[in-house]
C-alpha cells in the first residue's frame, strides 16, 4: 500500500515536470514572440508605440493632385501639358530623386511680375518636393522675386517679371544672363498679352521673336528644359468701352503651334479655361479680373497658379507611372 502510494507522488511529480518543460519550449517563445507592450516612457515623453509615423512617399509614388478649375467655368478642357518630344523627363527625374536643388526660373510679363501666380506654384512645389533649398522669405509685389539658395535639396523657384513685356523684351544679353546665372532646370515662358495688344500681330514676326529668345536661353543653358504658356485673356478698351481681345486667340495658337514644331512643352491656359468662346467671360463672371479687365485679382492669379501647378503634376505622375 505504501508502495503504492509512492509510485503515485512519483507519477504526478513526472507529470508536472513534463508540463513544465512543454510551457518552457512552446509558451515562452510565444510570449517573446509578440509585440513589446508599451511602457509608461520617461520624463513625460510618448511611448515610442504611441509616436506618429511621419507620412512618406517613395519616388516612384504619384502625388496626388487636386482640380481648382472654377465650377462655374463653363467650356472648359483638360488640363494637361503638352510635351509631346518628352522633353520635361531630365526635369521630373530631379524631382523624383530629389538628391540637389531644382532650379525653375519663370519669367514673363506683368502677370509674372505681380509674383501672385508663380508664387503660387512655388508654394506648391516646395510642399511638395521640399522647401529646403531656399531660405524663407516674404514675397511681395514691391520685393525682388529671386530666392536664395541653402544649398540643399529641394525646389528653388525664381520669378522675373516685366510689365508690359513681350518675349522681345527679354531677348537681350543682360536679361539672359541673369536668367543663366540661375542655372535653371527648366525655364517657363509666359508671355502674350502685350503680343496680342499689338494692333499689327503677326504669327511670323511672333515665331520669330521666340525663337530668337528661346535660341539665346538655350546657348546660355544647353541642357534647360522649355516650357510655354499661353495667355489667360484679356479686353481691349474702345473709347469708353472694352471688348474681348479677338487676337488673343490667334496668340494662343501660334504659341502652341510654334511649341509642338519645335519640340518644347505648351501649357495651354487660354483654350483651357474656355478659349475663344468663355475664357474672358469666365474670368470676368468669377470676378477674377481687375476693372481694367486686363489683370487680375489675387484671387484670379491663385487660379492660375493653383492650374499650372496641377498640370505640372500630371506630367510628372504619367512620368513617375510610366
Amino acid at each position: 500500500m505504501e508502495r503504492s502510494s509512492m509510485i503515485g507522488r512519483n507519477n504526478k511529480i513526472i507529470r508536472l515536470l513534463i508540463l513544465l518543460i512543454c510551457c518552457n519550449i512552446f509558451v515562452v517563445p510565444l510570449i517573446y514572440g509578440q509585440d513589446r507592450l508599451p511602457v509608461v516612457s520617461k520624463e513625460g515623453r510618448p511611448s515610442s508605440l504611441s509616436e506618429e509615423t511621419p507620412e512618406y512617399r517613395r519616388p516612384e509614388d504619384p502625388v496626388m493632385v487636386g482640380n481648382s478649375m472654377p465650377k462655374t467655368f463653363k467650356n472648359t478642357r483638360e488640363n494637361i501639358i503638352m510635351d509631346t518630344a518628352h522633353v520635361l523627363i531630365p526635369f521630373f527625374e530631379k524631382l523624383r530623386v530629389r538628391r540637389e536643388p531644382v532650379r525653375i526660373v519663370h519669367i514673363g510679363d506683368s502677370h509674372i511680375r505681380g509674383h501672385v501666380l508663380p508664387l503660387t506654384v512655388r508654394r506648391n512645389l516646395e510642399n511638395e518636393f521640399g522647401g529646403e533649398a531656399v531660405y524663407p522669405d516674404t514675397i511681395t509685389y514691391h520685393t525682388s522675386g529671386i530666392a536664395r539658395e541653402t544649398g540643399k535639396p529641394g525646389v528653388v523657384y525664381q520669378m522675373i517679371g516685366i510689365n508690359g513685356s513681350t518675349c522681345a523684351g527679354f531677348t537681350n544679353a543682360m536679361q539672359v544672363s541673369e536668367i543663366a546665372s540661375l542655372h535653371p532646370d527648366l525655364i517657363i515662358l509666359s508671355f502674350g498679352t502685350n503680343e496680342s495688344h499689338g494692333r499689327g500681330y503677326t504669327p511670323s514676326v511672333h515665331e520669330q521673336e521666340m525663337d530668337a529668345l528661346i535660341g539665346m536661353l538655350r546657348e546660355a543653358c544647353p541642357n534647360v528644359a522649355i516650357l510655354l504658356t499661353t495667355p489667360p485673356g484679356s479686353y481691349i478698351r474702345y473709347r469708353r468701352n472694352r471688348s474681348i481681345n479677338t487676337r488673343t486667340p490667334l496668340v494662343a495658337k501660334t504659341i502652341v503651334e510654334y511649341a509642338w514644331k519645335r519640340g518644347y512643352a505648351v501649357w495651354d491656359m487660354y483654350n483651357i479655361v474656355g478659349g475663344r468662346e468663355r475664357a474672358c467671360l469666365n474670368w470676368v463672371n468669377g470676378n477674377y479680373m481687375v476693372r481694367d479687365r486686363v489683370h487680375y485679382t489675387a484671387a484670379g492669379y491663385t487660379v492660375q497658379g493653383n492650374l499650372l501647378y496641377e498640370a505640372l503634376i500630371k506630367a510628372y505622375n504619367d512620368y513617375v507611372s510610366n
